[in-house]
């Protein structure tokens, strides 16, 4: 199995080292290995755990429902009901926040078209 650095990670995601060790201690990325020295080992397993933690994250899902969510993969297939319904509201939730996003975005751009016209008209 291939295993990463922090630091080929930070690089490879741009996300600081820093980032990367509070995910770790908030419970978000378990079970990282580490070298003869202490230093943290990233395999491919984190890898993909990192990229749905980053996936839930920027979609503003919290840190408590993302390590709750990282503690059932963890427990196994018992909790796949459970992850599924998570990923549903979290889901539902996304579309919500894009709906009220693409609205705000027609009240931004009907003022963006008022000002153009108002500046065209002054330079008239």
């Amino acid at each position: 199995m291939k295993y990463f650095s922090i630091s080929e990670v930070s690089d490879m995601y741009n996300i600081p080292e820093s980032t990367l060790r509070y995910y770790e201690k908030k419970g978000l990325l378990p079970l990282v290995e580490r070298d003869e020295v202490g230093r943290r080992l990233f395999s491919e397993v984190q890898m993909a755990l990192l990229q749905t933690v980053i996936c839930l994250k920027n979609t503003r899902m919290p840190i408590r429902d993302i390590r709750q969510y990282m503690d059932w993969i963890q427990e196994g297939d018992t909790t796949i009901e459970r992850r599924l319904e998570m990923m549903k509201k979290h889901k539902q939730a996304v579309l919500d926040e894009i709906s009220l996003m693409t609205d705000s975005l027609q009240g931004i751009d009907e003022k963006i078209k008022r000002y153009t016209n108002r500046v065209g008209e002054e330079r008239s």
